[in-house]
């Protein structure tokens, strides 16, 4: 540090009226970015563009900010717990606190970034970051003048592939990879249609032109996929993450037969005609899955369903129970009472359950139906109570999904906001 009293071997940071003594190599190397500013300042000059005030004779840094959201922060970096809101205190007030000291809303614990989200959408409040780099997710580590410019290349990589909306390049990435999507379906639909099978059986040429197109549509995946696991900050989590797996049981089949044409030796129309291959011609349906990506509507299905399983576990069970206990009564009706006259298609309960979930989900294919009175009886409460047994769990998914599509779209806005001063600068 070449500013400051000579010869103090700690200074002290004065937060709110709260002090905090800390070591110049402390200092050096301080996981909040401000503070590890303080060690680079050469002058007066540079110390009151980092800190509020400074005061020479008690080496003292003095920071007008809140005292109490310091020391959770300071919590924080230190390896104390998890990151979460100071109590009493506005969920906005401490995420300004955080972009002052170089954190971001990805610190905090997921609890707290969806009490964030949601206030900010009620709000319509946008932050940005005036200061070099708090909106970066390396903002907890301090970065070298070495290290830097790699970290941010990796994280404008990382932003680029797995956020559409992130910038110029991200959006021009994610409608290549609908474009491939779409190409990819198409030529896998047109491949099932039986003019399709004879035309390609007459001309060779038509299906190499499929399969060259197959591997183009592969290659650009597989590509996309290694880049995504080669910039990605934790390895393990982005192999787990359902996306990734949906990408990887897309990618496999492809290079699972082109195995087997290698080792086999077989041509293509005898490997097709195997039950195998043919399974995993068609895993490529996975790949619709991708653009779960790049609209919101599918990523606020998946997180709806993600929050929502206990409601969704709950109405299965509902439907369940009434399955077993509608199914029982109506082959008791229908063929149990009077095996003279008896409905042969309710000759078993679990050919009624059929009966039962069809009545239930007011769908009615008219394939089997009762024709007793009491039958019919039990068919009419059948179907009031599937009505009402439906409905009770959809409040609480609606309210889910319609929070879930705000916060999402509301996260997409960010993006934009920081993709359209990208564009004018």
């Amino acid at each position: 540090m070449t500013f400051g009293r000579s010869g103090a071997a700690s200074v002290v940071l004065n937060v709110g009226g709260a002090r905090y003594s800390l070591s110049r190599e402390l200092l050096k190397d301080f996981p909040l970015r401000r503070v590890s500013r303080l060690h680079g300042c050469r002058s007066e000059r540079d110390v009151l563009e980092v800190c509020d005030d400074y005061d020479r004779e008690r080496n003292e840094y003095f920071f007008d900010r809140h005292s109490e959201a310091f020391g959770f922060i300071l919590l924080y970096v230190r390896g104390h717990g998890k990151l979460r809101f100071a109590p009493r205190m506005c969920e906005l007030s401490f995420y300004n606190e955080m972009i002052y000291w170089g954190l971001e809303g990805a610190h905090l614990e997921y609890c707290c970034q969806r009490r964030l989200d949601d206030r900010m959408s009620d709000t319509y409040t946008f932050y940005s970051a005036d200061e070099p780099g708090p909106r970066a997710r390396d903002g907890a580590r301090p970065a070298g003048p070495e290290a830097a410019p790699s970290r941010r290349w990796l994280e404008r990589m990382r932003r680029t592939f797995e956020e559409p909306t992130s910038s110029l390049a991200a959006q021009i990435l994610a409608s290549v990879s609908v474009v491939f999507v779409i190409v990819s379906m198409v030529v896998l639909c047109a491949s099932t249609l039986p003019d399709w099978r004879t035309a390609a059986a007459d001309n060779r040429s038509l299906d190499d032109r499929s399969r060259i197109i197959e591997a183009i549509c592969i290659g650009w995946f597989t590509a996309e996929c290694v880049v995504r696991f080669i910039v990605s900050k934790n390895k393990c989590e982005f192999v787990k993450r359902p996306l990734n797996i949906i990408d990887l049981l897309a990618i496999t089949p492809y290079y699972i037969s082109v195995l087997m044409t290698v080792l086999t030796g077989e041509n293509s129309q005898l490997q097709r005609a195997g039950v195998t291959l043919r399974v995993l011609r068609m895993m490529r349906i996975f790949w619709v899955i991708k653009l779960a990506r790049h609209f919101i509507g599918l990523q606020t299905l998946g997180l709806t369903l993600k929050r929502c399983y206990r409601e969704m576990v709950m109405l299965l069970v509902f439907v369940c129970v009434a399955m077993a206990i509608f199914s029982a009564l109506s082959q008791l009706l229908e063929h149990g009472l009077d095996l003279e006259a008896s409905n042969k298609d309710f000759a078993s309960i679990p050919a009624a359950c059929w009966w039962v979930i069809i009545s239930m989900t007011t769908v009615g294919y008219g394939d089997m139906y009762p024709i007793t009175m009491p039958g019919r009886i039990l068919g009419g409460v059948c179907v009031v109570s599937g009505i009402v047994l439906l409905a009770l769990p959809i409040t609480f998914i609606y309210h889910s999904f319609v929070q879930c599509y705000h916060e999402l779209k509301f996260r997409s806005a960010r993006y934009s906001r920081s993709l359209s001063a990208e564009f004018l600068n």
